[in-house]
């Protein structure tokens, strides 16, 4: 089977704490769904710092990803139907589901 990175891009933050609660509680449900496909269900990220070329070190991220899940399924589509259930879509957050490749080393 083959490995799949299912990242999370933008989406918006709870307008108060019951709202948080509600979506982690649907995103919980989801993650349980995926069952035993779900290999490294859930991986936000902290305290970002970006490296550039010259080695200059500043605080904060490039990007709007804020975390990653792993899944193993049989192929893109089924990781892909795994990614339209995900309720960080209900938060105005879009996904990028890639799949992981095995390098030498």
């Amino acid at each position: 089977m083959a490995k799949f990175v299912i990242s999370y891009i933008g989406g918006n933050q709870p307008q108060t704490p019951e709202e948080g609660k509600q979506h982690f509680v649907k995103y919980k449900e989801w993650l349980a769904s995926l069952g035993d496909s779900a290999i490294s269900p859930a991986n936000p990220f902290k305290n970002t710092h970006t490296v550039d070329p010259s080695g200059k070190v500043t605080a904060g991220g490039n990007s709007t990803m804020s975390g990653f899940t792993i899944i193993e399924v049989e192929s893109m589509e089924l990781a892909l139907v795994a990614a339209k259930s995900c309720p960080f879509l209900d938060i105005g957050g879009s996904l990028e589901v890639s799949e992981l490749m095995q390098m030498p080393v």
